[in-house]
């Protein structure tokens, strides 16, 4: 190995992971020439008949007042709308489409993985956008200059499919149990684990540069 490599695991559908997209966004920036970045979705809701929102409305109209007190974000009247009206809300959450579109992502971007990671959550926790749907992808092809013939042939396939759960499994086989999660791999067997749930910038970026001093020393 060249460079560490910053595995971030989170997915498209977590409010924590939202409250700390900026904290990413602002690590990816600071270290991408120490060390390489790697976003890894978790596959958080994989219902294998769909769940309306109304199962999990109740919890996360409590739960998103805490993720805006400990990070600064704002969640959007748009997503809370469904959140707060479930009974009138047409959403049925499922990762497996966001997941799909990060895998896509990353081979027109590979150095911006962090940074479409956090567009995907600003859609769905600010905007209210719908990642179920096709047409919630749209405005950030428009941002990233693809081709939208190309993305949603991708996005319909079973190539990109199998890439999305690789990831989830991949989540499952380093022992990700919640999300975020963000792990540094120095050597092919040797695995740091650096944030489990928020952590603030400050803290994460001091348990980078600790780590590095480690290796340089080694």
């Amino acid at each position: 190995m060249t460079k560490p490599v910053v595995y971030y695991c989170y997915d498209a559908y977590c409010g924590w992971c939202y409250g700390f997209s900026n904290v990413m966004k602002q690590i990816a920036q600071h270290f991408e020439k120490e060390m390489d970045f790697d976003v890894l979705s978790g596959g958080m809701i994989l219902p294998e008949k769909p769940v309306h929102i109304g199962v999990t409305a109740n919890y996360i109209q409590k739960a998103y007042h805490n993720v805006e007190e400990m990070s600064g974000v704002k969640f959007g009247d748009d997503y809370l709308w469904h959140i707060n009206h479930p009974d009138l809300s047409d959403w049925f959450p499922n990762s497996e489409k966001p997941a799909i579109a990060l895998c896509i992502f990353k081979e027109f971007y590979p150095d911006r993985q962090v940074e479409f990671a956090a567009d995907l959550q600003y859609a769905l926790h600010f905007e209210g956008r719908d990642l179920t749907d096709d047409a919630a992808y749209l405005h950030l092809l428009e941002k990233y200059s693809i081709q939208p013939e190309s993305f949603y042939q991708k996005l319909s396939s079973d190539a990109y499919k199998e890439k999305a759960y690789y990831e989830f499994q991949l989540c499952k086989q380093l022992q990700v149990s919640s999300f975020p999660t963000v792990l540094v791999q120095t050597a092919e067997s040797k695995f740091y684990l650096v944030a489990r749930g928020y952590t603030s910038y400050e803290n994460l970026e001091t348990r980078l540069n600790n780590l590095l001093a480690e290796i340089t020393a080694q």
